[in-house]
């Protein structure tokens, strides 16, 4: 009879010389999961949280348990052994202060996001009518009107600018329940193609310009809005002064961008100026240009979404 050797600090210290499995360990540390799960969360190939999975599970550092089908993976403290212990306590710690702690809350919020899925997993399971009348409920009249009906919250009579409009995706949507839709960028070919997609409607005017410069008069517009274009500006107050110069007293100043991350590939790639925002440095901005901070929110993130995770924030303009 074979008999079964413990790991030793040795193993246990090989199989943490991997950054990928300290953020598998981190993740499983107070949490179970699935390969699958894992792979969501982490964002990498099934075979290859499975072949970690294995490296952590031979060295004592996770128990698992079937289900079903599905395998389930989680470290409970309790359990290690006690230089394993003493070894993750150390570890766990150092991580937390190393420049990797952005990669770390990027897997924290999509940890929630698998989370979330599971107990709407769960409900539909358990509650098999409402799952039925969502699903009856779709295929009657699909799943868009929704989001499209709530946008007649809108005054009928708002002037929205869209700063960096792009190819005028918020345009086309907000232009039939405003008055007017001013949508400003500073790339010809990307307002070439929102003329393209939105020639028919009369409703909306497009402005070559950049952000931080908006030809357009003081206190004009009800509403401006700027997605996903603070990050592209080098100076983000300079963006959000234009914004509120342009807004009316009572108006409001909407941001949608991406939360702090570390995926420094954004600014070889694509010329990022900022790897995101704090909800700390939104609030400071809004308030130095003027605006009072109204709402700051993380956006629910979609499992498959592989960006950073994403707010939206509002500044009401006073005077």
């Amino acid at each position: 009879m074979k008999r079964m050797v413990l790991p030793n600090l040795t193993d246990h210290l090989a199989a943490l010389a991997e950054p990928t499995r300290l953020r598998v360990l981190r993740v499983l540390d107070g949490h179970e999961l699935s390969v699958g799960e894992l792979a969501q969360v982490v964002q990498l190939p099934q075979s290859t949280v499975s072949r970690h999975l294995k490296v952590l599970a031979d060295s004592g550092w996770l128990v698992r348990r079937s289900e079903g089908t599905a395998t389930l993976y989680r470290v409970i403290f309790d359990e290690l052994d006690q230089s394993a212990r003493s070894l993750w306590i150390a570890v766990r710690d150092e991580f937390g202060r190393r420049p990797e702690v952005n990669e770390g809350r990027e897997d924290t919020r999509r940890l929630k996001a698998v989370l979330a899925a599971r107990r709407t997993d769960s409900q539909t399971f358990f509650g098999r009518v409402a799952g039925e009348w969502d699903a009856l409920r779709g295929s009657l009249f699909g799943d868009r009107f929704t989001g499209e009906a709530l946008l007649a919250l809108l005054p009928r009579d708002a002037v929205v600018a869209d700063i960096g409009c792009g190819t005028g995706n918020i345009a086309e949507q907000v232009s039939a329940w405003v008055s007017r839709v001013i949508a400003v960028d500073s790339s010809e070919p990307m307002l070439d193609a929102a003329r393209r997609r939105l020639g028919d409607r009369t409703n909306i005017d497009f402005v070559h310009a950049t952000g931080e410069s908006l030809p357009l008069a003081a206190a004009s517009v009800d509403i401006a809005i700027a997605a996903l274009v603070l990050h592209h500006v080098e100076v983000p107050a300079t963006l959000l002064r234009e914004m509120a110069r342009i807004t009316r007293p009572g108006g409001r100043v909407m941001l949608i961008d991406m939360l702090d991350h570390n995926r420094e590939d954004f600014r070889r790639v694509m010329g990022h100026k900022h790897l995101g925002f704090s909800r700390k440095t939104i609030e400071t901005i809004l308030h130095d240009t003027g605006l009072s901070p109204a709402t700051f929110r993380e956006l629910s993130r979609e499992v498959e979404a592989k960006g950073p995770g994403l707010f939206v924030a509002v500044g009401t303009r006073e005077t």
